[in-house]
């Protein structure tokens, strides 16, 4: 592919975003009351962990994921560390993920002393695929008296099942349920990236089909508090288990301290909360203006030999990332040296986790077609773009 083709990218997406400047992968857009609720908490003065528009943060979440339950956090990582905990994942056990993955998925399986199990994803989907993991649990599990999946390799449980729903893309969830359901493995979705994505076949949204899941609103997704997650449950015992394991485990007392059983202090601040609420507000306007850069990338792609990844059937995709195939590494490579020196931003996903150090010594399946993803994907700029 020639520097004229490389440049015909960098044209289009300067003609997209209107600009001649840099251009970030993805930046937050305020632009409704953000500055109005975060000026009330400021004038109410609690802007921790307690304040009212933490409990609302968590009801508008709720309803618009359509769950009845869920515990705002610091993170998208401490959500999913709890989500795992209360999950039923515990020293020694084993949980089936994928290596295309963000670093938390794995890091929150190791902080519940936990080891991570790498299957392969779907090409299409980028998420882990069902007849990976089928193969695995058929040829590699066994049921046992205790009705719990054991791994016959490593003699150790598999007590849950950690797909993502990469770059906002529904992974296969409903197939993957399905064999969880059979194997009784816990479902707990990664579902830090796909806030407004939905499985259409079920009319449900993604993070609703697992016993948990976990959602992250960092200052690159799609709506954000700064930094913040959200556990999302239908169990009112573990909603209420999260929201009190994650507030340091502290016995209500109008003032004594007593706490009773190993805490975290994971409580998402009121201010941080305040900017959810506004976010939230925007947000059906910004998934239609996502909607329509992602039509204008794959429609330009498909007139100019770039191929951009578009949803598949039976799902809707919240298209947070952008994601452009090249047709091999070094063609992704060439395509983020010129986009990057060029002032616009472009990145490849993130490392395999198997490739990383302090998980390489954890098992995992062929893994081709994450290799093969690995060595093509690329993310363009996603940025919600404001009408002029």
């Amino acid at each position: 592919m020639s520097n004229n083709r490389y440049k015909s990218l960098v044209d289009y997406i300067r003609d997209i975003f209107k600009s001649n400047d840099f251009i970030p992968m993805h930046e937050p857009r305020f632009i409704g009351n953000e500055k109005k609720y975060v000026i009330e908490t400021i004038d109410s003065t609690f802007v921790s962990s307690v304040g009212a528009y933490v409990e609302e943060f968590e009801k508008n979440i709720a309803e618009f994921v359509g769950v009845k339950y869920a515990v705002a956090t610091s993170s998208g990582t401490s959500a999913l560390h709890i989500a795992l905990k209360l999950g039923g994942v515990s020293q020694g056990g084993e949980v089936i993920t994928q290596a295309l993955t963000f670093v938390a998925t794995c890091n929150a399986i190791n902080y519940c002393g936990a080891e991570p199990i790498f299957l392969d994803v779907d090409k299409d989907t980028m998420g882990l695929s069902p007849k990976s993991l089928e193969h695995f649990l058929e040829e590699q599990c066994e049921m046992r008296d205790d009705g719990i999946c054991w791994n016959k390799r490593s003699n150790k449980p598999v007590q849950a099942c950690l797909p993502m729903h990469t770059f906002g893309m529904p992974a296969r969830i409903l197939e993957i349920e399905k064999i969880c359901n059979q194997y009784n493995i816990n479902l707990i979705e990664d579902a830090a990236e796909s806030l407004g994505s939905y499985i259409e076949a079920k009319g449900s949204h993604t993070g609703t089909i697992g016993k948990l899941s976990a959602f992250s609103f960092n200052g690159n997704k799609i709506i954000t508090t700064g930094g913040g997650g959200m556990i999302v449950t239908n169990d009112e015992s573990i909603a209420k288990q999260a929201k009190h394991v994650t507030t340091t485990a502290k016995i209500p007392h109008r003032w004594e301290f007593n706490h009773d059983e190993i805490g975290y202090n994971y409580r998402l601040p009121n201010l941080n909360a305040a900017l959810g609420v506004a976010q939230l507000e925007l947000l059906p306007n910004f998934l239609e203006k996502k909607r329509i850069l992602a039509n204008q990338y794959q429609e330009w792609g498909s007139q100019h030999g770039f191929n951009f990844v578009g949803e598949q059937q039976g799902v809707r995709a919240n298209y947070w990332l952008n994601i452009l195939l090249a047709e091999n590494i070094k063609d992704r490579d060439a395509i983020l040296s010129y986009t990057n020196d060029n002032a616009i931003m472009t990145r490849p996903i993130w490392t395999l986790m198997n490739k990383l150090s302090m998980f390489s010594a954890s098992y995992s399946d062929g893994l081709n077609n994450s290799y093969w993803l690995a060595d093509r994907l690329i993310n363009v700029p996603s940025s919600v773009i404001l009408d002029t």
